[in-house]
């Protein structure tokens, strides 16, 4: 019995780690091509087929694993109502502003890590952009969400299997600050697909909260802002609070919408079933 369920439903928790580790080792693999093309192509467009060729790789040996095992091979792509994909933005945004933010804010940062964020912000031309909104979004929410949290789900109950896949999100990351973003994130991303199951939502809140990151780094100056506290930053304590209230309560509203937004989604996919 246990055979069956293992053969049907892929990944389970140790072969998802299986996953992570191949996010870490083909990153460490590209990396020594990608530090020469460098050298002749340039850091950002070399930084773009690094990525591609790393994620992208996991990504096929996941997907390829997944099929033979479980004969799955599509993945869904349905676009839901403009006002959901509305909903999910603002949410993200809302809650990088009202959560993360100030949970990050709390984590020190030694000096290294710092010149290492400088850096990766001096970043913001076309190659980045393409790799940073785009194909990040579309591989790893494939990988993460399409894959893993898809397979969890059909395993273990929607809160472990959220959490879980949320987690592993945040570890391929590889640092404290990246790992607090991708795990909330995740957490709503992984809430969206087990209601929904559109990759495709999954794959927009990831690219509206990696725009809003982008969008930082091309306008605001990394070098100049990365010693100053978030109330500094937002001018004071009242702006911190006004702001960070503002963001939380936005975030609540605009969930509670969504929820209902998505019911009724469900709704109405389900009348048609039921007249057949």
């Amino acid at each position: 019995m246990m055979e069956e369920n293992e053969i049907n439903h892929y990944p389970s928790v140790k072969q998802s780690w299986g996953v992570v580790g191949l996010c870490i080792l083909f990153s460490i693999l590209f990396g020594v091509p990608h530090f020469f093309l460098s050298r002749i192509a340039g850091e950002e467009f070399s930084f773009l087929i690094y990525y591609l060729l790393s994620m992208g790789t996991v990504f096929w040996i996941a997907h390829l694993k997944r099929k033979k095992l479980t004969y799955i091979s599509v993945y869904n792509f349905d676009f839901s109502s403009a006002k959901t994909i509305v909903l999910v933005s603002i949410s993200v945004i809302a809650i990088q502003i009202g959560i993360i933010s100030p949970i990050v804010s709390l984590v020190p940062m030694p000096e290294f890590m710092k010149n290492v964020f400088i850096e990766f912000a001096k970043r913001n031309g076309v190659f980045s952009f393409i790799a940073i909104v785009l194909a990040a979004p579309l591989l790893e929410e494939l990988i993460f969400r399409g894959i893993i949290l898809d397979g969890f789900l059909k395993r273990y109950t929607p809160l472990r299997s959220i959490l879980i896949s949320s987690a592993l999100f945040g570890i391929v990351h590889l640092n404290p600050w990246q790992f607090i973003s991708a795990l909330i994130i995740g957490i709503f991303s992984g809430w969206v697909y087990y209601k929904t199951r559109m990759v495709t939502l999954s794959i927009v809140i990831h690219l509206v909260n990696n725009l809003a990151a982008f969008s930082s780094m091309y306008f605001l100056d990394a070098e100049a802002t990365m010693d100053m506290s978030l109330m500094e930053l937002y001018g004071g304590f009242l702006n911190f609070a006004v702001i960070t209230f503002g963001a939380i309560l936005a975030a609540v509203i605009c969930l509670y919408f969504l929820r209902l937004e998505i019911m009724t989604m469900k709704t109405s996919q389900e009348a048609p079933r039921a007249l057949l």
